[in-house]
């Protein structure tokens, strides 16, 4: 195996045995002896496609042994196979008939980072977001007994994912209908257990055999007969089991827990996934893996290593690196909540499991005290912030767009029906790139404008959104600042902590006839455009309060209006002009650009936005066709 980037695989490796199987059918008329070998091929594959396109890296090596002990054991895609978050399912998609696709992975037209329902059938279910497998296993089981057949489902989950409560709620409820299904807890991080070894694996191996179920059945038949007797060998059986293997707590939600076992040795898993595989009832397997596995830079970082970027051919000719245009988005935040949390020493920041892609570290590193990592718990975020909102705190809640709508309804009854004071920093808003519509932030103003008392902030630059999180923190009561993925345009910062004036837009450019009213980053590229037509253009700043009294100015003194945002239209910062001028009865042209009422795939964001005319060119376009329409 390579040990740096520089002996990466440039060309596609040889690979007999990957090339036999490129299905689960042809994997399955393998040789079990031969496995071990294909997870070396396959291993070497996944290393190979992953720097000719760049993507999650770390996850994937790490359940090479698993993905093919799954498909070889189990009937897919009549077995029903669910992929936790889907970081981990790249050499699933090779395994399943996709190897020669994977040159396209999170390009424009080609197969997605996740798994996909429409991609393939090995695809049961749709992932993007953590914590979903268990519940959506549990479905296709109960299905599968309505429906009366003998299909397997079975979820695989990592340890992080299993820190949501939606985990915990399936967890809860699989026992309650004895759902015949299998939950596998791929442990990367030794969070739950170490005990990991020959007696661990032997253990398995009789604990999952048929003979000692039928044993354990058979007693529970004798003994229920005798007052006491069963609960008293259940008990001894626990405790036995308790003291070797950490599965007391499954055990007590009634699940028949197996393990911790070794997830890279492959004999060991499918003996044990054989054993499972009939069983009956809630079945729980625990692996312990490596995240990285097999490339020694990835499994001494498994965070730097989650993911990578597309590796340049060693020939390439050398270019000068791109000079970024400003700092990005997040850093400018993780810079104002150090200062801000210098300032005042209410400030409490919070993320559910995002501390390096928010740019909380140095936060951590500072104010550890001050300072939580709630795990992927979004809903536990919001209200722990209100919480603590309520003693006094001044709680920052740094989390994606696409994964604050799994806490919306602890933001509405928790944070805004009390009117709490919390600050939502918003990153990842609008469209991200090759992650595709799983990560998209392209409904936050949509679902945010609806809450009384929100004040809602959409900054145009990195000056901005500095001015806005002051603003933010200083409003009392629940506040959202939105912002990009990826650098602005180099604006520069002023370091003193002054807030805006709330709801006050300002006009960067005057013009005659068209007034385009921007909510966020599009402000540069609606100037550019303005420059051509003589167009006023507004940074609006404010979707809620919105500058009303602006926007009935733009109204009389112009023939078209014209909004702009990074946001679904429907129900959007622009639909909040529309209501307004409909409110005051005001008759006007209004035309509105903005995300369209589609999934947006994934391509590279610029590909995205022209996609969806937000670029100069189409923004430029929609506007002129507008005039030409009404004759100006």
């Amino acid at each position: 195996m390579p040990t740096t980037f520089q002996d990466f695989p440039r060309k596609r490796p040889t690979t007999p045995l990957l090339d036999r199987a490129g299905t689960p059918v042809g994997l399955r008329r393998l040789a079990e002896a031969e496995l071990e070998t294909l997870a070396d091929e396959l291993r070497l594959e996944l290393l190979y496609t992953v720097g000719q396109t760049g993507g999650h890296f770390g996850a994937g090596l790490g359940v090479i042994e698993l993905t093919i002990a799954l498909h070889y054991v189990f009937d897919t895609p009549d077995d029903r196979l669910v992929w936790d978050v889907g970081h981990q399912a790249y050499p699933h998609k090779i395994l399943t008939g996709r190897r020669d696709e994977m040159a396209t992975l999170r390009q424009k037209d080609g197969i997605a980072a996740f798994p996909r329902r429409s991609e393939s059938e090995y695809d049961t279910f749709g992932v993007g977001h953590s914590s979903t497998s268990i519940s959506a296993a549990l479905g296709m089981a109960i299905a599968a007994r309505l429906q009366n057949s003998e299909r397997k489902a079975i979820a695989v989950i990592g340890d992080g994912a299993l820190t949501a409560g939606m985990a915990f709620e399936a967890l809860n409820h699989a026992p309650e209908v004895n759902a015949n299904m299998l939950v596998i807890l791929n442990d990367n991080d030794m969070s739950i257990s170490r005990n990991v070894g020959g007696l661990s694996n032997y253990l398995a191996k009789i604990l999952s055999s048929r003979t000692y179920a039928s044993m354990r059945e058979g007693s529970k038949k004798v003994l229920s007969r005798l007052p006491g007797a069963w609960e008293i060998a259940r008990r001894t059986e626990e405790y036995a089991k308790g003291m070797l293997v950490p599965g007391t707590l499954f055990e007590e939600l009634g699940w028949n827990y197996i393990g911790p076992i070794d997830g890279h040795d492959l004999p060991t898993l499918i003996a044990t996934l054989r054993n499972m595989r009939d069983l009956k009832g809630p079945q729980f397997l625990h692996i312990v893996t490596k995240k990285g596995k097999g490339f020694a830079p990835a499994e001494a970082d498994p965070i730097g290593y989650h993911a990578i970027t597309k590796l340049e051919p060693l020939d390439a000719p050398k270019v000068a690196p791109k000079v970024a245009s400003g700092p990005k988005y997040s850093a400018v935040f993780g810079e104002w909540l150090c200062d801000m949390a210098a300032a005042d020493e209410r400030l409490v920041g919070i993320t559910p499991a995002m501390k390096e892609g928010s740019d909380l570290i140095k936060f951590s590193e500072q104010y550890p005290s001050r300072y939580f990592d709630v795990a992927i718990a979004e809903q536990h975020a919001v209200t722990f912030a209100a919480g603590m909102a309520c003693e006094g705190a001044k709680p920052v809640v740094a989390i994606y767009s696409t994964f604050l709508q799994r806490g919306y309804d602890q933001l509405v009854h928790d944070v805004a029906v009390q009117n709490l004071d919390v600050l939502f920093a918003i990153d990842r808003a609008g469209l991200v790139g090759e992650d595709g519509p799983t990560h998209a932030g392209s409904y936050d103003l949509s679902y945010l404008r609806c809450i009384p008392g929100m004040v809602i902030m959409t900054p145009s630059d990195e000056n901005e959104l500095r001015k806005m999180l002051t603003t933010g923190h200083l409003y009392n009561g629940p506040a959202a600042v939105r912002y990009p993925r990826g650098t602005g345009p180099d604006a520069p910062i002023e370091k003193t902590l002054e807030p805006l004036e709330i709801g006050k837009g300002i006009v960067r450019r005057q013009g005659s006839k068209v007034a385009i009213l921007v909510f966020g980053v599009q402000l540069a590229e609606a100037l550019r455009v303005a420059e051509k037509i003589d167009a006023t253009v507004v940074d609006m700043r404010f979707v809620k309060p919105m500058d009303e009294a602006l926007v009935r100015e733009m109204a009389d003194s112009h023939e078209l209006l014209v909004t702009i945002e990074e946001n679904a239209i429907m129900g959007g910062a622009g639909a909040a002009v529309s209501e307004f001028l409909a409110r005051e009865n005001v008759l006007k042209s209004v035309l509105h650009l903005g995300l369209p009422d589609i999934y947006v795939e994934h391509a590279k964001p610029s590909q995205m936005l022209a996609e969806c005319g937000l670029d100069e060119a189409g923004i430029e376009a929609s506007v002129r066709q507008r005039m030409q329409l009404l004759g100006l």
